[in-house]
């Protein structure tokens, strides 16, 4: 962990990120169009979204993996009323939690601040996503970018090869941080 990222209020973020996707969440009109994630329509990635935020209560209750998957309920059809319910039971949880608690992953046993920062990358790239989906918005905050490349860009030579991201997109070093940003997870802002 970097001072980098210490230097970042992340319950703040957590906040600004659910807060952004829940925009994006509520200019969607098209449900089956496509997303940057090719292998996703705006539904699927709106589910797995809300899936990552279903995690969060459990595990940071202190629950196992496995028993975290056994409470978690099955999503209804309505996904932007799922996206409300989850989103602010995950931010309950994480304004309850303190930094240091441990929290089991799949794969490992991490402080929560650890779990909080992977959370608010993964929400923040996925409102770029859905943005670029339904044609709305795709800026940005600043505080999230700037705190997103702080988790990422220490990780470039590891974020292919996770499996999480496609390969990463070549841009230049004066891009937009935004754009840099998107290229390091293999995504072209210029399309």
């Amino acid at each position: 962990m970097t001072d980098d990222l210490a230097t970042f209020d992340w319950i703040a973020l957590q906040k600004q990120a659910a807060g952004e996707f829940s925009a994006r969440v509520g200019a969607i009109s098209d449900w089956s169009a496509a997303t940057p994630d090719t292998e996703w329509t705006v539904r699927e990635l709106v589910r797995h979204v809300v899936i990552e935020q279903q995690w969060v209560p459990p595990l940071l209750a202190g629950l196992t993996v496995l028993d975290a998957r056994r409470s978690l309920p099955p999503l209804g059809p309505d996904l932007a009323a799922e996206w409300e319910t989850h989103s602010a039971l995950a931010t309950a949880a994480w304004t309850a939690t303190a930094a240091d608690a441990p929290v089991q992953l799949s794969y490992d046993t991490v402080p929560a601040s650890d779990y909080l920062r992977e959370q608010v990358s993964d929400v923040t790239v996925h409102t770029w996503d859905l943005a670029r989906a339904t044609g709305a918005d795709e800026a940005l905050a600043d505080a999230l970018v700037e705190a997103v490349w702080s988790v990422f860009e220490p990780q470039r030579d590891t974020l292919e090869a996770s499996g999480l991201f496609a390969s990463p997109v070549v841009t230049s070093e004066d891009a937009p941080l935004q754009s840099r940003l998107l290229a390091l997870t293999g995504r072209d802002a210029r399309r």
